[in-house]
């Protein structure tokens, strides 16, 4: 080859790293010497030497980009150009002798020692894959090699060679193969990669198919919301709805409708939707028909008012169903005044739809046993109560400011209520509308209270023609004087309670009246219907009836101003209804009482004082639904009393009947300070940290949710208790529980970053916690924990700039504790295989700038007597750093530490140090590079220097001679 064509190479090399040449001329021009070569071999040693300066350079410098893409398009052209001859002359396919070369380079340097090389070289295999044509061909073995070395990358310690190898397998990939190594490197990746960028790589690439969809589909709970964010656009764009069950739908749109980022939310709208509806020829009203609306309710509302906001105002109108209406109707009331025009168009006068709801409800068939059994009118039979809840809710979207109207929707409300054969699935619904249309408390109580009496003490029909405006309103009339003869009793107890017996005897005349005024009206009924007087005297304790009663009661007690009292209608529902249910044989109707119980106890401490023992008892016994509704009354009390509600209940009652006082005294951690009994206190806590131990999730759910709200609001400050939770969230057997985990990743961050006190708390359970994963045993689930990820969790909650009021810099920090605990460990046992780990975390510790404290980490720094290197080169990094650089020739030669070799491959810590020029694993190339411990600051004649010498220029490196 000649000097020329030497110079046509080079010269295309340097004009490649400009961006405004025309690549595809520089292309022709390279290809039209290259084709005149009968010998190419010089041609192509020639091309690799110019190419080995790029590779070498790590940096995406623009330059360098340019030249990439200057080989992949040369090279590429070639393979074009030599299949375009092959078909002129119809001949068999050949090798493309330049093409091949290029890969062979490429896969030959993919396991050099640099990171630089190894990035270069995946880059240009995943360009020139990709600059192939779509029905191009390549040799198999060559095909093999790329996948082998492929395969190898994606594992690479270097997150930017990972992308990039999983890139260039985009092509290699194939989808009705299950056993494909490709697909199965990319899942794994997907399911174990710890970098965000390499998994938005993969869900870039990766070939949709039964097997690979559930784990897309997991991404789009991925921690990152980058992530999250390109999982659901790659959905909405390469998969279609009918790919997926009905649970994958209204789970995809349960979690992006809700998502806590603002990004993440926007795509599902104005991607994902439109996707789905484009692809659905019936828009809402079809998609509406591809989810579970019955059992998903709200899912299809958030979807129907996310879908609303992109549709024009007259479109919203031409559909009819009866969540499309609801939807719409609150939509539209959510805009306030501007939508209430639009309203008043969508749905009738109060009247009018009150009657439509009473016949729609009354028109709802009661099934018998036999019925039930016939699957297709029990179907039916819960779409009419789904289409009656879905009417009930609209309730909330009409105009009762109107007298007359809001009375017509009460007598409605409270009619169902009373009627037997209104659904018992309704009864909450409508209980709780009900109570909206009423504002005082106690007109709501007797409201109830009557309702209750009615079901309870039913008016039977008999055969004889009866007024029915006289029998309700000698009803009306027995239901007031029993209300009556409670409350007088009730002034009576008081008043002899505080000695006043001239009232109390004039209370007694006026009971002894009304009980003469209720057996009069008792009397009337009785000679105007003989069969209603028997009737009424019998209560009805069937399940059914008890379950309604009770659902009212607790959504009265719900809809209550938590500050008000008891009164004595509560009080004799309390001793009638709620307690003789606690001891009920149907496990639904005790769950129901303890449920009423729990919520009547939030109004008054005497009362919470008095069952506390009883709901302690249940949370114990009781079959597990009933539990936890039992341990939610009991948090619920503790939160909003304290623990000293406890200071009149025995320890023994309390104490769990396998705890030994033993383990009692070992594990129960301080409560806040009060009159209570620290025996009970104390056993509570045990029982409540036997519930994560415990193999129900739910229950386990229940206790780790509880002890987190007790932590929080600070009613317990517990070590011991945090070390369990962080435990419990990094325990592999929690890992299905969303819920938990989701519940304890929340309460860690808004703990710690609350106060300075939360801090120490955690700094107080790291050495714990570290011990417990130490120490387990190899069956044991907790031996699978990284320890290093556990770690860095806490280090990174106790970091000072975390709290929402950072301390000034001059105060003691939390991590200037943590520091002395771990060099107080590492003291005791130089040799232990913590050692290395304490040595580590040091290193990422944000220390105060108190002298005391850091003159006392010298001193103990000092004292250590470590023998393995990867701890000395970490103890030696973090003794300079506590001193001047003037201090650290003579501190380290009075160390027992060894000094440090700069020159040795030094370990690299991991992210999230203080110091900021240090990288992680992840990022570093690999080479040592020594830390100045004295950083000067530069001036702005050297920082632009430092600048123009970014812009790198590739001519430098080339026109060096050879070596």
């Amino acid at each position: 080859m000649t000097a020329d064509n030497e110079m046509d190479i080079k010269e295309a090399f340097q004009r490649a790293q400009k961006g405004h040449n025309n690549k595809a001329k520089l292309v022709a021009s390279l290809k039209s010497r290259y084709n005149k070569l009968e010998d190419k071999t010089l041609f192509h040693d020639e091309f690799v030497h110019y190419l080995k300066y790029t590779m070498i350079v790590y940096k995406r410098e623009p330059c360098v980009e340019n030249v990439i893409d200057f080989v992949a398009k040369f090279a590429t052209k070639q393979e074009e150009q030599e299949e375009e001859e092959e078909e002129e002359e119809e001949e068999e396919p050949e090798d493309h002798p330049f093409l091949s070369f290029i890969f062979n380079f490429l896969l030959e340097s993919h396991k050099a020692n640099s990171h630089a090389v190894r990035f270069r070289a995946c880059q240009l295999i995943n360009k020139l894959l990709g600059s192939m044509a779509e029905n191009a061909q390549i040799d198999d073995d060559l095909f093999d090699r790329i996948h082998q070395a492929m395969l190898v990358r994606v594992t690479d310690k270097f997150p930017n060679v990972r992308i990039q190898a999983a890139l260039a397998m985009t092509r290699l990939q194939q989808p009705k193969d299950p056993d494909c190594p490709t697909i199965n490197a990319f899942m794994l990746i997907l399911e174990n990669d710890s970098n965000a960028e390499v998994r938005r790589a993969v869900l870039s690439c990766i070939a949709m198919s039964p097997l690979t969809l559930p784990k897309v589909l997991k991404r789009t709970r991925d921690i990152k919301e980058n992530v999250r964010k390109l999982a659901y656009q790659v959905l909405a764009d390469r998969v279609h709805i009918k790919a997926l069950t009905i649970a994958q739908r209204v789970g995809l749109l349960q979690q992006g409708l809700h998502d806590t980022s603002e990004v993440v939310r926007e795509v599902v709208c104005s991607r994902l939707l439109p996707a789905w509806l484009g692809r659905l020829e019936g828009g809402a009203i079809e998609l509406l028909h591809r989810l579970d609306v019955e059992n998903c309710a709200q899912t299809a509302l958030d979807t129907l008012k996310a879908i609303f906001k992109g549709t024009p105002p007259e479109e919203l109108l031409q559909n009819r169903n009866v969540l499309y209406w609801r939807a719409l109707c609150e939509f539209i009331k959510a805009k306030g005044d501007d939508g209430e025009e639009m309203l008043e168009q969508v749905l009738p006068d109060v009247a009018t739809y009150a009657d439509y709801l009473f016949g729609y409800l009354k028109a709802v068939p009661v099934l018998s046993e036999e019925q039930r059994a016939n699957f297709n009118q029990l179907e039916l039979v819960m779409t009419k109560e789904f289409i009656s809840q879905q009417l009930i809710h609209l309730i909330g979207c009409l105009d009762t400011n109107e007298e007359g109207s809001r009375k017509r929707m009460l007598a409605v409300l409270q009619e169902m209520l009373a009627l037997p054969q209104t659904p018992f699935s309704l009864v909450s619904l409508l209980t709780e509308k009900l109570l909206t249309l009423i504002s005082d408390d106690q007109k709501r109580i007797q409201t109830v209270a009557e309702i209750i009496s009615d079901v309870r003490e039913p008016i039977m029909e008999v055969n004889q023609p009866v007024d029915e405006n006289k029998r309700r309103r000698q009803q009306v009339q027995l239901a007031e004087v029993k209300v009556h003869i409670l409350e007088t009793k009730q002034a009576l107890e008081d008043c002899i309670s505080t000695q006043e017996f001239n009232r109390a005897a004039e209370l007694k005349d006026s009971i002894s009246e009304l009980e003469n005024r209720r057996n009069q009206i008792i009397q009337e009924i009785a000679e105007s219907n003989q069969p209603v007087d028997k009737e009424m005297c019998s209560e009805k304790n069937d399940p059914e009836t008890l379950l309604r009663c009770l659902t009212m009661c607790a959504e009265l007690l719900k809809q209550m101003n938590i500050k008000s009292r008891i009164g004595p209608t509560i009080s004799a529902l309390m001793s009638s209804l709620i307690l003789p249910s606690i001891a009920n044989a149907h496990p639904g109707v005790r769950n129901m009482a303890v449920v009423c119980l729990g919520t009547c106890t939030l109004h008054s401490k005497d009362l919470g004082k008095t069952h506390m023992v009883l709901l302690l008892q249940i949370a114990q016994l009781d079959e597990v639904k009933i539990r936890i509704s039992a341990l939610r009354a009991i948090i619920d009390l503790l939160l909003l009393f304290g623990f000293e509600l406890l200071s009149d209940t025995a320890a023994t009652q309390t104490a769990p009947p396998s705890q030994s006082p033993d383990r009692q005294e070992e594990d129960a951690p301080s409560a806040e300070k009060g009159d209570a009994s620290e025996g009970t206190t104390q056993s509570v806590l045990v029982m409540l940290s036997e519930f994560l131990d415990s193999e129900v999730s739910d229950l386990r759910t229940e206790a780790a949710e509880g002890l987190s709200k007790l932590m929080y609001t600070g009613r317990i400050s517990s070590a011991k208790i945090f070390s369990r939770l962080t435990l419990l969230w990094y325990n592999p057997v929690t890992e299905d529980d969303t819920r938990l985990r989701h519940c304890l990743g929340v309460f860690f961050q808004l703990y710690a970053c609350e106060s300075r006190a939360h801090q120490e708390v955690v700094e107080e359970s790291f050495l714990p916690t570290v011990r417990t994963l130490m120490n387990a045993p190899a069956t044991s689930p907790l031996a699978e924990v990284d320890i290093n990820n556990v770690v860095e969790l806490l280090v990174e909650l106790t970091r000072p700039t975390t709290l929402i009021k950072p301390s000034t810099n001059t105060e003691v920090c939390v991590h200037d504790y943590l520091a002395v605990r771990m060099c107080g460990e590492m003291l005791k046992d130089p040799t232990a295989p913590e050692v290395r780990l304490y040595a580590k975390t040091l290193s990422n510790l944000e220390l105060s700038r108190d002298e005391t404290v850091r003159k006392d980490l010298q001193t103990l720094m000092q004292e250590l007597v470590v023998k393995d290197r990867v701890c000395l080169r970490a103890l030696e990094k973090m003794l300079l750093q506590l001193v001047d650089s003037r201090e650290q020739a003579e501190l380290l030669s009075a160390s027992a530490l060894q000094p440090l070799d700069v020159n040795a491959d030094a370990q690299v810590l991991g992210a999230g140090s203080p110091a900021g020029g240090r990288e992680s694993s992840e990022e570093s190339d690999g080479e040592n590079v020594p830390e100045s411990v004295h950083v000067v600051r530069s001036s702005r004649r050297t920082k632009a220097a430092a600048l123009e010498k970014t812009k790198m220029d590739l001519s430098t490196l080339i026109n060096q001679d050879v070596a």
